[in-house]
């Protein structure tokens, strides 16, 4: 992207905090960005954890990625209900938009994932405006808004992770997201899979036992078959799920690097999905994904 470029916000999944929006969308403005907000991005309906119909979100989804003038597309926030619009998206229509950005995360993983196998594009996996990390009252928390501009406009560093689960480097196009919602994909016409890819996952909120039986689906349904190595990024609020993460993927025989700060939680890097991915255990770091101008193969 460059400075002057304009970016769309629109709300595919869960209502979001009108003053936490505006004070996102001025910090975007403070970057040399041109912001619209979708016609529908403040609506509310009868379930009140969606924002708006969802017909009204998808076709704020489509008009943005469908806009000439539009370079980016910025999710307001995450919670739930990106799932419900797939199949109401004109993917022709979009396909022929040609590639923009699209930024989101969380709740968000149902369009990455659906617009890495109907668009081939890569997107970015990061803080949205509508989050407390952008659109906080104290100003956007400083790692996670340096690490959203590298990803933007240019260079980003490797992010480090903390901990490893199993040894080794590995290669591939990154993707994944966040564990529930790929595996609420399973079965869909937009299931998962890490075939040749390093795999990224991260989630908040679920116990051990949860997290081990979505792993379980996942490998069941062949998700894991073929994957190249795995980066685990945060699991707030998650116990410790350590030993099952150890336990369910260290048999697949590739290197698993965990503790990158990516997800929840602060701070928050930025990285693309769909891009070149490099996993190195040695030093504990997942590099190339970050870099604006190399393309996924």
């Amino acid at each position: 992207m460059q400075r002057g470029d304009t970016v769309a916000i629109v709300s595919p999944s869960g209502p979001a905090d009108a003053a936490m929006l505006g004070r996102g969308v001025r910090r975007l403005e403070g970057l040399g960005l041109k912001v619209v907000v979708g016609a529908h991005a403040l609506d509310r309906q009868r379930l009140g954890y969606l924002a708006g119909g969802d017909a009204e979100r998808a076709a704020d989804l489509q008009a943005a990625w469908c806009d000439p003038a539009v370079s980016a597309v910025f999710c307001c926030r995450g919670g739930y209900g990106a799932g419900r619009l797939l199949g109401l998206l004109d993917w022709d229509a979009m396909r022929a938009a040609g590639d923009k950005v699209l930024l989101g995360s969380s709740d968000i993983t149902a369009l990455h994932n659906a617009f890495a196998i109907e668009l081939g594009v890569p997107t970015l996996h990061g803080p949205m405006p509508a989050n407390d990390l952008v659109g906080g009252e104290d100003g956007p928390e400083p790692r996670t808004w340096e690490s959203l501009q590298a990803a933007l406009f240019g260079t980003g560093a490797p992010v480090q992770g903390d901990r490893v689960l199993a040894p080794g480097r590995a290669e591939g196009v990154l993707a994944g997201g966040n564990l529930s919602l790929l595996a609420s994909m399973c079965g869909t016409r937009w299931q998962p899979s890490f075939a040749g890819r390093v795999a990224f996952l991260e989630d908040i909120g679920e116990e051990p036992y949860r997290i081990d039986r979505m792993l379980t689906q996942l490998l069941q349904a062949g998700v894991f078959d073929g994957v190249r190595g795995i980066a685990l990024g945060s699991w707030v609020n998650c116990g410790d799920p350590y030993p099952v993460l150890e336990d369910r993927l260290g048999a697949l025989g590739v290197p698993v690097l965990a503790g990158l700060p990516v997800g929840h939680g602060s701070p928050q890097m930025t990285m693309w999905l769909g891009r070149l991915g490099v996993i190195d255990t040695e030093s504990c770091s997942l590099a190339g994904p970050f870099r604006n101008g190399e393309q996924a193969r």
